[in-house]
């Protein structure tokens, strides 16, 4: 198995710590240059952290490690690593600007954030569940002018609790969709400690978080024409998200109509028999199971089932009719892992199986 050299710019904040708890061991990534803003640079790793913020400690592996300037270093960094994985907290433009830059230097950008998830030829991928969205890979680097450089981007993390559910359904023609997500502080990149005003409270507002969650979906599900990825049409989402005081794990209490109701046996077949592309090809991070079904009527809870492989499961349950619409179920997946950094390895882990980051 080839190892390939990595850097994690976005080092420091918590994702990019969640990368690096990640990638300690990964058999295939060996994470060679830690990169941050400009603040950061030229610290040791674990001067550089104003806070770790998982709750296992800091690998000792990356303490010492000197923190590059993510933006001035960019081409020292970029001739030292095979790819990177992207977690910065910067304005979308900047982002889009960095992200452009590293792939036209010639190394993949595998991205957490958002800033480049509707360009029309960069695929946002959920491995699972569309992995042929990659052969856009040929048209963008066409435009990049690049031979080895890209950006591939995972979808938001409020997707991976209901999106996996609802994929394996398609067949059943699925017409309508209403969610609402109640949402971890980690996906604030934040704690029970540095959010207080959770304490006792749900907040009823996420900055932007419902316009992703209604629309990236469709392009989870669309198509390529020619140079881009054209969203699907249908089926028509609507969303509300709520921050709630959990530390990890993201739930979905999910509505769906069809065009020709499947019986309960039906969906619950259809979610115990699904496999993608990472359980075919046994990548290293890909769950055993991709989606699991609860029985119990109180489950899935975060606190319960989110590490359930490592994170990276997708869990539903209570799936029962709806008066209104034809069945209502509860999704949950971990935020951070399956939403963030796991999903973001697992795509690596896709991307180099299929040669892309050769």
């Amino acid at each position: 198995m080839k190892v390939y050299k990595v850097a994690v710019i976005g080092a420091t904040g918590m994702v990019g710590q969640r990368f690096l708890a990640i990638l300690k061991d990964h058999p295939q990534f060996e994470v060679k240059i830690l990169a941050a803003s400009a603040s950061s640079a030229g610290k040791k790793y674990a001067h550089a952290v104003k806070k770790w913020r998982l709750a296992e400690p800091m690998p000792e592996k990356y303490a010492d490690m000197t923190v590059y300037d993510a933006d001035k270093d960019a081409a020292e960094i970029a001739s030292a690593v095979d790819f990177c994985f992207c977690a910065v907290n910067m304005e979308k433009q900047a982002v889009r600007a960095l992200e452009e830059k590293y792939a036209k230097l010639e190394t993949p950008v595998i991205s957490n954030n958002s800033a480049n998830r509707f360009t029309p030829d960069v695929p946002m991928i959920i491995p699972e569940i569309n992995p042929g969205h990659l052969e856009i890979i040929g048209a963008q680097r066409k435009r990049l002018g690049t031979k080895r450089g890209f950006i591939a981007v995972k979808s938001n993390c409020s997707l991976q609790s209901y999106v996996p559910l609802l994929h394996p359904l398609k067949k059943f023609g699925i017409t309508e969709v209403a969610v609402c997500t109640y949402q971890a502080v980690s996906g604030a990149g934040k704690t029970f400690e540095t959010m207080p005003e959770i304490t006792d409270n749900v907040i009823p507002y996420i900055g932007g978080e419902e316009e992703k969650s209604e629309r990236e979906p469709l392009k989870i599900w669309g198509e390529i024409r020619g140079a881009e990825i054209v969203p699907a049409q249908t089926p028509h989402i609507t969303a509300q998200c709520l921050r709630v005081p959990v530390s990890d794990g993201h739930t979905a209490a999910v509505f769906v109509k069809f065009a020709h109701k499947p019986s309960k046996e039906e969906i619950l077949t259809a979610w115990a028999e699904y496999e993608g592309e990472p359980q075919k090809l046994k990548l290293h991070s890909a769950p055993e199971k991709f989606i699991r079904y609860c029985e119990e009527s109180d489950r899935p809870q975060p606190r319960l089932d989110r590490n359930t492989d490592k994170g990276m499961s997708v869990f539903a349950g209570r799936l029962r009719d709806d008066a209104v619409f034809d069945y209502k179920f509860i999704g949950m997946s971990h935020n951070t892992l399956r939403g963030a950094a796991g999903g973001a390895v697992l795509l690596a882990e896709l991307l180099a199986a299929k040669g892309y980051l050769d």
